[in-house]
């Protein structure tokens, strides 16, 4: 059964900006669903901010095996509590992917549990990716290092917390680097971070590029079933103990009774 893949879009710099228009007539999470579905193991359709629900209903996540994110001008419009549904799906087993400027969207705040900021500068300069792990999934069938002839600069130090693994260092002409994939687990889901993708250049056209994200799908996957309640805390009465033991202090709570949160 293909993995199936939800790459939701801002789509907003689509519709107002000509230039990112021009090189993503169909929307940026079009032209990644389009990579996507190049690979037969992959069925990818897409969500933007602008349906009901920014078209991830819970019944929608329920049966997305793993969701790629590319968010910028209207990270603040995200509702919170759409947020909050996704975290769960990712705590329970959905893999995430977060690309670009992502790196500021609220689900990655929310899982990162850091400020996520970076230095950045907008001049078109080429960045090279060099593979640090290369017998890593997500660079399987990438060279040593590829190239984008134009791409926006992020720079160290990167706010987020120490990663599982490095996969890709960048360099740019300015002088200077950034991890630019970055895997972490978080409960049964797996997260990846990759950093091109700015909208003004065609990053996403890039072949290279979208054998990263083709890989990054099939790393990402967890086939085994999503936890059922990943906010669960039960309060396990004395008698249903695995070992016989006697109560032998006062109680806050009685039996069945809810923690407190």
């Amino acid at each position: 059964m293909p993995i199936r893949t939800v790459v939701w879009g801002e789509n907003v710099h689509e519709q107002k900006n000509r230039i990112v228009a021009e090189i993503y007539p169909k929307g940026m999470h079009h032209c990644i669903a389009d990579a996507l579905n190049t690979d037969a193991g992959i069925s990818a359709t897409t969500a933007t901010l602008q349906e009901p629900e920014h078209g991830l209903p819970a019944e929608r996540l329920a049966e997305t095996d793993v969701l790629l994110w590319w968010g910028h001008a209207a990270h603040g419009q995200v509702s919170d509590a759409v947020v909050e549904r996704v975290a769960e799906q990712v705590w329970a087993g959905m893999g995430l992917i977060l690309l670009h400027s992502a790196h500021f969207a609220k689900i990655f705040k929310r899982i990162m549990g850091t400020p996520c900021n970076l230095t950045w500068r907008e001049a078109g300069e080429r960045e090279r990716l060099w593979v640090t792990s290369r017998s890593h999934p997500i660079a399987r069938g990438l060279p040593d290092h590829f190239e984008l002839e134009n791409e926006e600069m992020y720079g160290e130090p990167f706010g987020v917390p120490e990663p599982m693994e490095t996969v890709f260092v960048s360099w740019f002409q300015g002088g200077e680097v950034f991890r630019s994939g970055l895997t972490y687990r978080r409960g049964a889901g797996n997260v990846f971070y990759f950093r091109p993708g700015h909208e003004t250049y065609p990053t996403y056209h890039d072949a290279s590029v979208q054998t990263v994200l083709k890989n990054a799908v099939h790393w990402a996957h967890n086939p085994a079933a999503r936890i059922a309640d990943v906010n669960a805390a039960p309060n396990v009465p004395v008698q249903t103990a695995l070992e016989p033991i006697t109560e032998r202090g006062p109680r806050l709570h009685q039996d069945g009774e809810e923690g407190l949160r």
